[in-house]
């Protein structure tokens, strides 16, 4: 069975955004699951909202692509299914809802990543977005 998530790719000084919610081991993009008849855009939005306090731009939401990889801590689920997007924000990001941490991480730092974050860290360099 396939999880279908939505992930915000946010990349910085050549590193990328990702989150550790409560009670994880390994950092996640922020984003999340649909609710029914949510919009990619809706979805994201509220979760990026929810979980840093930040808001996205309708005007520069782009899909960057999407990733297939193991599911991580989803006893439910086998594997993920994960829609990429890229976004400016506005606001003073702070961690929020579930998430107790944030942080920047380069390529160096893959093994602190779940595995579908890892696949998305590999398509932000293929696409040029890391240092």
């Amino acid at each position: 069975m396939e999880l279908d998530v939505v992930a915000w790719v946010q990349v910085s000084d050549g590193r990328m955004l990702a989150v550790r919610s409560r009670g994880r081991d390994l950092l996640y993009l922020p984003g999340g699951k649909r609710e029914p008849g949510e919009s990619d855009w809706s979805a994201l939005s509220r979760e990026v909202r929810e979980e840093l306090d930040l808001e996205l731009d309708a005007a520069s939401f782009r899909e960057l692509g999407v990733i297939r990889a193991p599911a991580h801590d989803q006893p439910d689920f086998a594997r993920v299914r994960m829609a990429c997007f890229t976004a400016s924000y506005s606001g003073a990001m702070a961690a929020a809802g579930e998430v107790d941490e944030y942080r920047y991480v380069g390529r160096g730092e893959r093994h602190l990543l779940a595995p579908a974050a890892q696949a998305a860290l590999d398509l932000a360099d293929e696409r040029g977005l890391l240092a």
